[in-house]
């Protein structure tokens, strides 16, 4: 009998995928913060994952060069502007405290996501080695 890695993992892995490609989008705006009109980007996260679901994202590509393949990231996502709670005079929308909230929380999904996986992980290789 053959074992389907993709029953046997769920979404974990595309969910680990969209939590790191989220960490790259925060961390831009926290390393902005202080750029002059810099605007601050964000992805509704809950709708990408609903999305996401029990279907496989695809790479959109824009050139014959590109890779083709499962996508890791915010593909079929908008980035988002985030509303300011308190516009600045030059026109910067970066709240390092709500980035940095905002990081915080995905860092520690990634890694609950991460641990889950492992765990899947182990189990698969209990269950080869027959123990």
């Amino acid at each position: 009998m053959a074992i389907s890695f993709d029953k046997a993992l769920g979404n974990l892995p595309k969910d680990l995928g969209l939590y790191a490609r989220r960490s790259t989008v925060l961390a831009s705006n926290i390393a902005n913060a202080d750029t002059p009109g810099y605007k601050a980007r964000d992805v509704d996260f809950r709708s990408v994952l609903a999305k996401a679901g029990g279907r496989q994202l695809s790479l959109k590509t824009t050139q014959g060069a590109h890779l083709s393949g499962p996508s890791a990231g915010l593909s079929g996502a908008k980035l988002l502007y985030r509303t300011p709670n308190q516009p600045s005079m030059d026109g910067n929308t970066v709240d390092t405290q709500v980035e940095t909230t905002e990081f915080t929380k995905n860092a520690m999904r990634y890694q609950s996501t991460l641990t889950f996986l492992n765990g899947k992980f182990k189990g698969l290789k209990l269950a080869l080695k027959g123990e």
